[in-house]
């Protein structure tokens, strides 16, 4: 069995040079976003509460109301 799915994947992915460049260009560019992705949301989670997008509401408000 492990000899006829080594086959199945040689012919299926890596016979011709276009579908192998492809298919690494495209595992690539899905690692980079799944990698960006997860990157993020740790960041975030560890620096929640201190980030412009966190506070950005509480200095928008004071500069509405100091305008008034």
């Amino acid at each position: 069995m492990p000899g006829a799915l080594s086959v199945t994947i040689y012919r299926g992915l890596f016979r011709r040079n276009a579908v192998y460049l492809t298919t690494i260009f495209a595992g690539a560019f899905a690692f980079e976003l799944a990698f960006d992705t997860s990157t993020n949301k740790v960041w975030d989670t560890m620096n929640r509460g201190r980030q412009w997008k966190d506070i950005k509401s509480r200095y928008i408000n004071k500069e509405e109301e100091d305008e008034d």
